[in-house]
């Protein structure tokens, strides 16, 4: 079964378990508490259409549908158990709190039958499906392309221990990585694909979902360039770790039975937030285009008037996972303002107009993107997106930079709140540091902290 085949099957299971469990408590309710017999009122056909759909809402809040082929059966179970409690308090207060009971136990007994019923109806068949699938892993009927860095003793050692394995690791060995030269101590055990310097281009002729580096961990600047590089695709980085990294308490075992790894941290938040992030994106840039059409207006005929040139400024940057798109922008500068190729500009820039000037400082010469976001290209929070004529400048310099494609560009960032525009490469370096911070240190309520400053930049105008 296909990767979204799974996804799917969640889905369709979670949603008839939610129709089936809202029946079985409706007609408690009726029966046992209400005692009027299976009468259907008016309430029940809305709320068979609302409650399912306020349950499917929650769990893609929640992430539960993201990276569902990892999934194990303790990670189902929990997750299930958050979401049904979550859930239940929230319809209870919202629909069952008007009913007509005799007493304060009645509302227990309510709260109780709900939980119960939705819980068990929904995490048993989230287990078959779970438990069916982990089978097919360790059988090696399913399993994730994976290509080994190395050919060193580490690496050899861990093919031996994946052989050792009573079930099956869920690795697809593609091959092997030429890294340190001669380094071919496992060729007899699996092809060498080609040299480091092609490392990109194997994971994506050979799909890979997961990298494995046979290399020291002490060795950081060879490590450092791999992970650069690898940051920008959705591949696992995993290390083979050495006694050190044990004993360091570094190696986390997701699986009892799976072979020993060191998992790359590269920055990310927890799957719910992810969701829950996205939904905020679309959200709010809805209502702020709706709120804001008078100001767009008034915005689009002050550029219009500010000098000859169309209202709307395009061009390409470069976003999540590498891939361009057309950044939209209020027009700042007079038309053909790069003709003689890629500049930036800078507080005294008479290329910039003066109604530019004042949007620049404001940054409401941002405001379109709220359209760019809608479209999934941007965030309304992330690192800001380059050309990439600049990202070739910078990661000559710092390959590090490649890391900030792991996320959505945004709209606004730490770096354009801490720093504002770049006038040089140099510049660009330094704001990029901000960038790395906030990658590590991602989450919602960092999220709301920079729009917050964001809004203040606006409204102060003291934006550089």
């Amino acid at each position: 079964m296909s990767k979204p085949k799974i996804t799917a099957l969640f889905v369709a299971f979670d949603l008839v378990s939610a129709i089936l469990s809202w029946l079985i408590f409706y007609l408690y309710r009726v029966v046992y508490i209400e005692e009027t017999g299976i009468i259907f009122k008016g309430s029940f056909f809305q709320n068979i259409v609302l409650v399912p759909a306020f349950w499917m809402l929650l769990y893609t809040l929640q992430g539960t549908y993201i990276g569902t082929v990892r999934i194990h059966r303790l990670r189902s179970i929990k997750i299930t158990l958050y979401a049904s409690i979550l859930g239940v308090i929230f319809i209870f207060f919202a629909t069952l709190l008007n009913d007509v009971v005799m007493n304060y136990k009645q509302f227990y007994s309510l709260f109780l039958t709900l939980f119960g019923l939705h819980f068990l109806i929904t995490v048993i068949p989230r287990l078959i499906i779970t438990t069916v699938h982990v089978k097919r892993i360790h059988k090696g009927a399913f399993g994730f392309n994976t290509l080994i860095l190395g050919g060193s003793d580490k690496a050899v050692k861990f093919l031996e221990d994946i052989k050792n394995l009573k079930q099956s690791s869920g690795h697809i060995l593609k091959g092997f990585v030429n890294i340190n030269g001669s380094d071919f101590k496992i060729k007899d055990e699996l092809a060498l694909l080609g040299n480091l310097d092609k490392l990109e281009d194997l994971v994506e002729e050979y799909e890979i979902e997961e990298v494995i580096i046979a290399l020291e961990t002490s060795d950081h600047e060879k490590l450092k360039d791999i992970i650069s590089r690898l940051a920008v695709s959705e591949v696992r980085i995993n290390l083979i770790p050495d006694s050190y990294d044990i004993l360091s308490g570094q190696v986390q075992m997701s699986s009892i039975f799976g072979a020993l790894l060191l998992k790359v941290n590269t920055g990310g938040i927890p799957n719910w937030q992810i969701a829950c992030k996205r939904a905020l994106d679309i959200g709010l840039s809805f209502f702020a285009i709706l709120v804001s059409t008078p100001l767009y207006i008034i915005l689009s005929i002050a550029v219009l008037t500010s000098s000859k040139g169309p209202i709307f400024f395009r061009q390409e940057r470069i976003g999540l996972r590498g891939e361009p798109f057309k950044i939209l922008k209020f027009r700042t500068m007079v038309v053909g303002a790069e003709k003689s190729g890629p500049q930036l500009s800078s507080s005294t820039d008479n290329r910039v107009t003066k109604v530019g000037r004042f949007l620049r400082k404001t940054r409401l010469d941002e405001f379109p993107q709220f359209f760019n976001v809608l479209k999934g290209d941007m965030s309304l929070v992330g690192p800001r997106p380059e050309r990439q004529y600049y990202i070739d400048k910078i990661i000559e310099k710092d390959p590090q930079y490649l890391y900030l494609h792991k996320v959505r560009p945004g709209i606004t960032s730490w770096g354009q709140v801490k720093f504002g525009y770049a006038e040089s490469v140099e510049q660009m370096l330094e704001r990029m540091k901000y960038d790395l911070l906030y990658l590590r240190n991602m989450s919602l309520a960092l999220d709301f902290k920079i729009m917050f400053y964001t809004i203040l930049i606006v409204f102060k105008g003291t934006g550089k």
